[in-house]
């Protein structure tokens, strides 16, 4: 598959999980909620990478691509903290608009950090996702 088909996936279970979790996080704390969904994943992805033998690459893991994969865990249990507590609080019609406005984030640090381009094309698709976003919260409270 290429990376557009696993980036559509992608999008699609973030969808799901948005919803899934929005019942889940109900009558649960959201930290424990978190913990929970963590625990799954951490299961989910050892069936895979021992199913697959990628669990034999480990010891050739540089210490810098360690260090960056732990901030990367670090800012993603920071993002699933702060997520299921938003939708502890809000609806996912509103809050999931707002955690996608990860995109900007994420292009102004690729710009920045990794040195890729931001053409016209991208900086108009942000921009109208941006609006999108604001589209969807018009008429909510903040």
């Amino acid at each position: 598959m290429t990376w557009q088909v696993y980036a559509l996936l992608s999008a699609a279970a973030a969808g799901a999980t948005a919803v899934l979790a929005k019942v889940g996080v109900a009558s649960v704390p959201s930290n424990l909620a978190t913990l929970i969904r963590t625990v799954v994943i951490v299961a989910f992805a050892t069936i895979i990478v021992v199913a697959r033998g990628e669990h034999r690459s480990l010891p050739n893991v540089s210490v810098k691509a360690l260090i960056f994969l732990v901030m990367s865990g670090c800012a993603t249990g920071l993002s699933w903290l702060a997520y299921f507590r938003a939708l502890q609080l809000g609806p996912a019609s509103r809050v999931a608009p707002i955690d996608k406005l990860s995109l900007v984030f994420t292009l102004a640090l690729a710009t920045i950090f990794l040195h890729e381009s931001l053409t016209w094309q991208v900086t108009a698709g942000t921009v109208l996702m941006i609006a999108g976003a604001l589209l969807t919260l018009s008429g909510s409270q903040f």
